[in-house]
């Protein structure tokens, strides 16, 4: 097996192990993305005469192989071949001899490996609001269903207004609804190809850059090469700020539901198939789901700051540190799918005690109200205000 940068002098196995670290095992989710970003190369290389239509059609057919061979999961990545991308040359080598060499005229591994890792990104961005849509539509039939059902609103975790599970529900979907206009900014961001960038320098040979971002789906082209470069790292932190944001929404609402769920409160009841006991103690019942799918949203921020961290102060252009982001990357997407999906199930099965809620909503949380009664009878605010204020002391 050759690697794509071999020059003929055999690399140090300590140190081979030591430099692809996981890639090898990571990138088995990045074949299919490869592979079309490669049929795209294979037809513009076609088409400006590089290629000739036999060679471009054994090349496509040998590409859809692969993509077939890895759906079945046989498609095996080995730490010599460092990544897919060696992987897929090989393979296409195997099955074409010479042909198969062919495929990495006018590209780089550097932006083979930004243009297989956007289609990824493009691909988890669309399978996360896909959850993100059941979870919005799952908070909107709790909203439907207890639209009637008064609680208390609490502001310093003390009783303050009136509320209900309909509002309450309700801003925690509005909440996920913006975190979705975020997602389509952030992807928006990664929609621009970069093939054609190659080492981060540009081609002494002519391409047709705009031909292959329209057959790959892309909005665009991303013109500065060197930019291609500087972009990774910055779009993976960028990307994981905003899959924060949709953790942050789920973070707060299980510290709700965990609170209104404690025994005197009693808002909300979790079933007991959904909490764990205590080892010690025979009447605990948990919200371990809960308490995890908060601290998720720590772990992702961890996610963040490692790769931020990982990128600062290199000069520009390609730099091998920036290797290390593609793990954090991958690790957020299905860290926040998990969340989605597992919040989503939550939602769903949570019971709402209407007479506690109703017992609940004491004479103190209609403090404001009476206030303004006072005040369309034409007493100022602030005097409405203190006279409220000294009935409910002089009834202690």
């Amino acid at each position: 097996m050759t690697k794509l940068w071999e020059k003929g002098i055999k690399f140090d196995k300590e140190v081979e192990s030591f430099t692809v670290g996981n890639d090898y095992r990571l990138d088995i989710d990045l074949v299919p993305y490869d592979c079309k970003a490669s049929k795209a190369h294979v037809k513009m290389l076609g088409e400006l005469g590089y290629l000739n239509n036999n060679e471009v059609n054994k090349l496509i057919k040998t590409l859809n192989q692969i993509i077939d061979v890895h759906k079945k999961g046989d498609f095996k990545i080995n730490l010599s071949q460092e990544d897919c991308h060696t992987a897929i040359e090989d393979y296409l080598i195997n099955e074409l001899g010479e042909l198969g060499k062919k495929v990495h005229m006018a590209r780089s591994r550097n932006d083979q490996v930004l243009t297989a890792l956007r289609l990824y990104y493009k691909n988890k961005l669309f399978d996360i609001k896909t959850l993100m849509k059941i979870w919005i539509k799952a908070i909107s039939q709790l909203a439907k269903v207890n639209k009637n059902i008064q609680f208390p609103g609490y502001t310093h975790m003390q009783k303050a207004m009136p509320s209900s599970i309909s509002l309450w529900a309700s801003a925690y979907k509005e909440a996920m609804k913006n975190d979705m206009k975020i997602l389509d900014s952030v992807f928006e961001l990664v929609n621009q190809s970069p093939l054609g960038s190659a080492a981060g320098y540009g081609l002494p040979i002519k391409i047709d850059r705009q031909m292959t971002s329209k057959e790959m789906g892309f909005s665009s082209v991303q013109e500065n090469p060197i930019h291609c470069q500087l972009s990774r790292g910055k779009d993976e932190t960028i990307l994981i700020s905003g899959l924060s944001q949709i953790l942050l929404t789920i973070n707060r609402l299980s510290s709700d539901i965990i609170q209104f769920s404690m025994e005197e409160l009693g808002y909300i009841s979790l079933p007991e198939e959904l909490c764990t006991g205590s080892s010690i103690m025979p009447q605990k019942k948990n919200p371990d789901v809960l308490e995890l799918l908060r601290g998720k949203y720590h772990i992702l921020i961890g996610y963040e700051t490692q790769i931020k961290t990982l990128v600062a102060n290199l000069i520009s252009g390609y730099n091998r540190d920036i290797q290390l982001s593609k793990e954090p990357i991958m690790q957020a997407f299905k860290l926040t799918e998990e969340c989605l999906i597992i919040s989503t199930y939550i939602i769903k099965r949570i019971c709402i005690n209407k007479d506690k809620c109703k017992t609940a909503m004491t004479d103190e949380l209609f403090s404001t109200e009476k206030a303004y009664k006072l005040v369309k009878e034409g007493f100022s605010f602030r005097e409405a205000y203190k006279k409220v204020a000294k009935s409910i002391k002089d009834s202690k």
